[in-house]
């Protein structure tokens, strides 16, 4: 990492000012000449990086653009921040919104795909523009937070949907809010009182670690339970001044998780995966998610087989602690919610063994019970009625006997009875 005395642009910037949040936010690099001055650039590299902006635009905190190698075009940091002529294709199994996010939002700025739990969009404004983001047909758009009528519509479809228990504050960043604006809309939620728990998704302790200040710590203390899933993909970007944050957060009783994104030459090693999530554990951060990249249009070049994730999650269970392990995940596209997909550590079963192996490849036996059958079935207690009435919802009933199939949309068997009735 370079100090800021190290790159004449901001040579003279005086250290009150470096460390100024708002100072960060105002200063950051948005335009090539700009950047020309901070990491080399050959005339091409400069006039393709123009027509990527096309695309989505580019902002770089000083601090993170201190963490670019200059001189090296396949630097980690770099190939997250700065914007590439590969940005510009487009491949056939792309979308512009994979996730179908859009497509179950009942109001906007807000969308509701998983029965108990909604996301929340109160800004598109980020401290970095992430090249593989998967939100980037809005990131950036407005650079400013949602309307106040936009999110008081959010709020009020919130009262009015009691089976929601859990919100996701995203965005864009929701802590590049100030701390007045961040502060009413998590009273707001607070104040809903089917609303348990309360999630924030940011980038900011890894891009402006200086934003995590000690006000801020206690405005968010103030709306407990509150969660927080930070977003670091190298170790690179857990700096000195990062470990600080993390520790601030940490410190005011938020649990802090991590969601990383498994990048082609940023991140798709394991060896490097454990490194990262050992260090974050270091600073009481439980690595989460890593998520395969999504099929977002122009980041085709960043996706790695899904095999690739198999294969750090196969090294990294029993080589780490398992609280260093995350779980990895494909967001399925057209909505179907994040998959899970896992090393197989089921060899075979009967009706009474299974079979099972272990990170070292040793086989070993699980003896079923000689009664199997279990007593529950949504009928062992009180909290076992209610939370079965609360969602009935995917492969449940199949399980608990009371359907005999789930059938695609379209059949053809039933198509052609239809035709022959």
């Amino acid at each position: 990492m370079k100090s800021r005395q190290e790159v004449p642009l901001w040579r003279d910037v005086p250290k009150e000012s470096w460390n100024d949040w708002h100072w960060q936010v105002a200063h950051r690099i948005t335009d090539v000449e700009t950047l020309r001055l901070v990491v080399s650039l050959s005339d091409d590299e400069a006039s393709v990086l123009e027509e990527s902006l096309h695309r989505l635009r580019m902002a770089i905190t000083p601090y993170y653009a201190c963490l670019i190698d200059g001189d090296d075009p396949r630097c980690p940091i770099r190939m997250q921040a700065i914007p590439t002529l590969a940005e510009v294709h487009t491949s056939p199994s792309d979308f512009i919104d994979p996730l179908q996010e859009d497509h179950y939002s009942p109001v906007p700025g807000l969308t509701h795909r998983y029965p108990d739990r909604v996301i929340l969009l109160v800004t598109d404004q980020c401290a970095l523009y992430c090249r593989h983001c998967t939100r980037r047909r809005f990131a950036g758009e407005t650079d400013r937070p949602l309307p106040r009528k936009t999110l008081i519509g959010c709020l009020d479809y919130l009262r009015r949907t009691p089976e929601v228990r859990d919100v996701l504050v995203t965005g864009g960043d929701p802590l590049l809010l100030d701390d007045g604006n961040l502060d009413w809309i998590l009273g707001e939620l607070r104040a809903i009182p089917h609303l348990e728990i309360i999630r924030l998704g940011t980038r900011v302790p890894a891009v402006l670690p200086m934003r995590v200040t000690a006000d801020l710590c206690r405005m968010l203390a103030r709306h407990h339970p509150l969660w927080l899933n930070v977003h670091f993909n190298h170790p690179k970007e857990v700096t000195a001044e990062a470990a600080q944050a993390l520790e601030r957060l940490a410190d005011a009783g938020i649990p802090l998780g991590n969601q990383s994104v498994l990048l082609k030459g940023v991140n798709d090693c394991p060896y490097l995966f454990r490194e990262l999530n050992q260090q974050l554990l270091r600073h009481r951060v439980r690595p989460y998610y890593i998520y395969q990249c999504d099929l977002s249009q122009g980041i085709e070049h960043f996706r790695t087989s899904v095999g690739k994730g198999v294969e750090i999650i196969e090294y990294l269970r029993g080589h780490t602690s398992g609280m260093a392990v995350p779980t990895f995940v494909v967001d399925a596209p057209g909505g179907g919610g994040k998959i899970p997909v896992m090393p197989n550590y089921v060899v075979s079963r009967s009706d009474r063994k299974v079979l099972l192996r272990n990170f070292e490849g040793v086989i070993t036996t699980y003896t079923e019970p000689d009664d199997n059958r279990s007593i529950c079935h949504g009928r062992c207690s009180d909290i076992c009625a209610r939370q079965k009435s609360l969602s009935q919802e995917g492969l449940i009933p199949l399980l608990e006997g009371e359907k005999l199939a789930l059938e695609p949309t379209f059949l053809g068997r039933r198509e052609r009875k239809r035709r022959w009735s």
